[in-house]
């Protein structure tokens, strides 16, 4: 194989330029010649491709977000606009293509492979953490230290005010940030979207640290939680009586420098992949399994199910007494 692409799709996470870097310099250290895909599938439509060398990727090790950009493409999930990506592809000559992205970008290469042929990797690109065959996504480890600091900064002023605090992080579907930054930071209670917690026990849990003396509550909801944040909030202060604030991450959680975990899963999983395309190993999902980088059959891959960590949340309930 002597010519390759890569892109970054959906939303960004810290790692990706870590993991283009890698890839970058590894195919040319495997004499292919490797293009860049600007603005994920939609760039693939708009024929957007731009030949890298060893200088494209210097200084981009520790920059979050992608400088290559990303998209969500609504045309992609088209036949049509596939079979335009797929002419794109074939008329530059690429023989295989590497995404980086969550669930729904590794999909789209599983299906542009089945429909069009090319050989396709995919890398686990995603802060929320939510793909099952893997232990952590890129981007994960630096979403978790980022709501830490919140909490650290929040648990001060909350102290100071006997106030609770509701924050909201991100996890439409999967709870990981939540659920670890929870119990890193020292959180009264995480609701995800994967645990069902009634209200009643909600209110119980906050006037019991009330009656205990707790100087504050930390309450960690992932965005996927069945009850909002406002009712949540307006819940807790008609049943406790206290003063409770909401304070909302949101794209906050996306940014940053990458850690030191992220840059080196990012780094082993795009000198894998390419690894892989050099040796005719095709249509792979990569990531880490036990401290191990693995790669799994990509369609086997995106049908594992997740479940939910229940040690992890059995550890926020006995440590948050």
């Amino acid at each position: 194989m002597k010519r390759i692409a890569v892109l970054t799709s959906g939303g960004d996470s810290p790692g990706m330029n870590a993991a283009l870097r890698a890839v970058v310099r590894c195919g040319i250290y495997h004499d292919m010649e490797v293009y860049a895909v600007h603005n994920g599938y939609e760039g693939l439509i708009d024929n957007k491709f731009e030949r890298m060398s060893r200088r494209s990727v210097a200084d981009i090790l520790h920059r979050g977000g992608t400088i290559i950009k990303t998209a969500r493409s609504e045309r992609f999930l088209n036949p049509e606009g596939r079979k335009i990506a797929y002419a794109n592809l074939r008329k530059l000559g690429i023989e295989g293509l590497i995404v980086i992205g969550g669930n729904g970008s590794l999909a789209g290469a599983k299906t542009l492979a089945e429909e069009s042929g090319i050989p396709v990797m995919g890398l686990p690109g995603t802060i929320d953490n939510d793909l099952a065959y893997t232990d952590y996504t890129i981007g994960f480890d630096t979403a978790v230290n980022t709501v830490l600091e919140a909490i650290g900064n929040i648990r001060d002023t909350s102290s100071s005010h006997d106030r609770s605090t509701v924050i909201e992080v991100m996890g439409r579907h999967c709870g990981d940030i939540a659920l670890y930054a929870g119990i890193a930071g020292g959180a009264e209670l995480v609701l995800i979207p994967e645990a069902d917690i009634p209200v009643e026990a909600i209110v119980d849990k906050v006037n019991e640290g009330i009656e205990t003396g707790k100087l504050h509550n930390i309450i960690i909801r992932a965005e996927g939680f069945p009850i909002s944040s406002q009712d949540l909030i307006d819940i807790l202060k008609k049943g406790t009586g206290q003063d409770v604030k909401l304070v909302v991450l949101s794209y906050l959680q996306r940014g940053g420098s990458p850690t030191f975990r992220d840059r080196m899963l990012a780094t082993d999983c795009g000198m894998l992949a390419v690894e892989l395309l050099s040796q005719g190993i095709t249509n792979r999902a990569i990531g880490e399994v036990g401290g191990e980088i693995v790669h799994l059959d990509l369609a086997k891959a995106l049908e594992t199910r997740r479940t939910l960590p229940e040690e992890l949340f059995e550890e926020i309930k006995v440590l948050s007494m």
